[in-house]
């Protein structure tokens, strides 16, 4: 009996989880497009065909579903810029240029149907106060404390010019970055992609010590 007792809380349990993760497939999508705003328990229960009451038993509120959806685009966002960019490259010059591209690839591809999410986010909540505001500051900090700490590296092991002015480096990189984002999500454009890596490699450019560490832009 226990066994059985056992059986059907775990199936439960797995059915939860799956809910839980085709309700957040959708809430990134549309909070990328819409904004967190837009999210609501009924509107996911009602797209989705779900009881409104069993996607409450899993979120509990909006503010919850909103935090939840900043969490799985969290994860989107290392799986899909930060892994890929760590794994290609060690710790030098050539891991921060392939960090920069990795991004510039996961806005052009539309990873998520709106563009970056945290960039339009981020200017939804930017003014405001509350858990979901600083959720998206720490998600914020960890990404340009990423690319801070990609650039020290190279700094550190000789590869960019011992007065390299890392903050300073770290925040041009990502205004080319989120300008190529939003030019293309305004516009359509994507030419603006190209711009950016231009720019990017531009930069790292006059700051490396060896001509050969330079990026190379096609």
């Amino acid at each position: 009996m226990a066994g059985r007792t056992d059986g059907a809380v775990d199936g439960r349990v797995a059915r939860g989880n799956e809910t839980r993760r085709l309700v957040l497939r959708r809430t990134v999508d549309i909070a990328s497009v819409e904004g967190l705003d837009a999210l609501s328990l009924g509107r996911i229960a009602t797209e989705l065909k779900l009881s409104k009451s069993g996607v409450f038993a899993l979120f509990g509120s909006k503010e919850e579903l909103q935090l939840a959806t900043v969490r799985a685009a969290a994860a989107v966002y290392e799986e899909k810029v930060v892994r890929p960019a760590l794994d290609s490259a060690p710790a030098g010059a050539d891991r921060l240029w392939r960090l920069c591209e990795s991004w510039l690839e996961y806005s052009r591809e539309r990873v998520f149907p709106g563009g970056c999410f945290f960039y339009g986010v981020l200017a939804e909540y930017d003014a405001r106060d509350g858990a979901v505001h600083d959720a998206l500051v720490r998600a914020q900090r960890t990404w340009v404390g990423l690319v801070e700490r990609c650039a020290e590296d190279a700094r550190d092991l000789g590869e960019l010019r011992r007065d390299t002015d890392v903050p300073q480096l770290a925040f041009e990189l990502i205004a080319l970055m989120e300008m190529a984002n939003a030019h293309s999500v305004l516009h359509g454009e994507r030419d603006v992609y190209r711009r950016a890596r231009v720019g990017i490699a531009a930069r790292l450019s006059l700051l490396v010590t060896d001509p050969g560490l330079a990026p190379q832009v096609s």
